[in-house]
């Protein structure tokens, strides 16, 4: 194996831990030494992959984001099938996509040194969103709905999130039930939001 590919192994890995331990910590608790005693690396070698703990934590959302937008490029996937897997994604690790929200909010005001990754994230996010609105409109007309591609996708996203946060809620996981059952009604009302918007 040549360097090149260990140097990409390792960095995966790293970025596997690390999402881990945030999740399982938050980010007061995880701190760059207890990554390094996790992984049996030095602390220096970390390094050679960020340049800080901000900087990590914006490539984990550029990762997150990455995966997203694989998903929408996918050209087998149907639209319904693609903001399904986007529901999913986010509604199965509900303490990730509170937490990268709020770490991103938190970055984009007090981050230092990582305006360029804010700029990647940005373009990634506008690629995959190109690719959306565009599938978004194909569908709506093709089942015939009023309903405008702007509305419709910002109602998949306030649906998705506000799960999320029921879903990450000390309080409401009392209350809630299935939780299976609960993604299942959110993807079913997100999916049914433009039939309710007939075109006359």
């Amino acid at each position: 194996m040549d360097r090149q590919t260990q140097f990409k192994e390792r960095e995966q890995l790293i970025f596997q831990v690390a999402e881990q331990l945030l999740l399982e910590n938050g980010d007061a608790g995880m701190t760059l030494d207890a990554l390094a005693a996790e992984l049996d690396l030095a602390k220096g070698t970390l390094y050679k992959h960020f340049q800080s703990k901000d900087e990590l934590y914006m490539l984990l959302i550029i990762r997150n984001e990455r995966m997203l937008l694989a998903m929408a490029k996918d050209q087998h996937k149907k639209f319904n099938e693609v903001v399904a897997f986007f529901m999913l994604h986010h509604l199965h690790h509900p303490e990730r996509t509170v937490l990268f929200h709020s770490l991103e909010e938190k970055l984009s005001m007090t981050g230092v040194g990582i305006q360029r990754l804010f700029t990647e994230l940005y373009q990634i996010r506008r690629q995959r969103l190109r690719m959306i609105i565009q599938m978004a409109e194909e569908y709506l007309t093709h089942i015939q709905s009023s309903m405008s591609v702007r509305d419709y996708l910002a109602g998949i996203w306030s649906l998705t999130q506000g799960a999320a946060m029921m879903l990450n809620s000390s309080f409401y996981q009392r209350y809630l039930g299935s939780r299976d059952g609960l993604r299942i009604a959110y993807i079913e009302q997100a999916l049914s939001l433009p039939l309710r918007v007939k075109t006359p």
